[in-house]
């Protein structure tokens, strides 16, 4: 897709011409007054980088960075591109991943785990990463679904500024929701860069929370759980 005439004028800090912002947003004088939702994703997405690279450029110049500077002039561009098609992406309805259940025609009736997922997050207080693993488990109530698919999910809620707690639980619901089933287990394991990096700045804490639910509220269930995925690597 080739750049717009906004996408040129955030890479040189300028503001975004209004003439073709009010060409997408039609009688809309900003973007928080449109609904976004009823324009096409190629221009919702193209709405928001520009919106965004105007205002990262901003942020830049009032930290008195030279944006003239070759190494830095395209920077708001890419935050901006970042945001929207990559580490936010979740936010975006339009990426959730389509899940397909198939018969569990083996009549496995034992809990499955896939353990170690990555988790790659941005804490909503300060954007910054949450950098992690979830480990996920389920018994089948008569369908299966394609492992793939677990990551998928855990990817989507990942994918946007969030707390761990609040993940956990997205996680967990949804698969309880297109499993159907409530025997689902999701627990994960992160490094919060909002500690590393600033406040505290310890480097040896991590942070674990759990969603329970079913079957997994037993402790024989949970412990046969905990076995899996604390298990060493061979």
């Amino acid at each position: 897709m080739s750049p717009t005439n906004n996408a040129i004028r955030a890479k040189n800090n300028e503001q975004p011409d209004s003439k073709e912002h009010l060409r997408i947003l039609g009688p809309y004088r900003s973007p928080e007054q449109v609904n976004l939702e009823s324009l096409e994703k190629e221009t919702r997405d193209r709405l928001k980088i520009d919106t965004i690279a105007w205002h990262f450029g901003e942020i830049m110049k009032t930290l008195e960075l030279d944006l003239t500077d070759d190494s830095l002039q395209n920077t708001p561009q890419r935050v901006a591109k970042m945001y929207v098609r990559e580490v936010f992406q979740g936010l975006d309805p339009d990426n959730k991943p389509d899940v397909t259940l198939f018969e569990n025609k083996y009549n496995y009736d034992q809990m499955l785990v896939e353990r170690d997922i990555k988790v790659h997050s941005f804490c909503e207080h300060h954007f910054v990463p949450i950098l992690g693993k979830a480990h996920v488990a389920y018994i089948s109530s008569g369908k299966v679904i394609g492992l793939s698919k677990i990551n998928r999910i855990v990817n989507y809620f990942a994918r946007r500024p969030q707390v761990q707690e609040r993940l956990t639980g997205q996680i967990a619901e949804e698969l309880k929701k297109v499993l159907e089933t409530e025997d689902v287990a999701v627990l994960i394991e992160a490094d919060h860069m909002c500690v590393v990096m600033r406040g505290v700045q310890d480097q040896n804490s991590n942070t674990t929370t759990s969603s329970y639910h079913g079957r997994f509220l037993d402790r024989e269930f949970r412990d046969d759980f905990l076995t899996h995925v604390y298990r060493s690597h061979k």
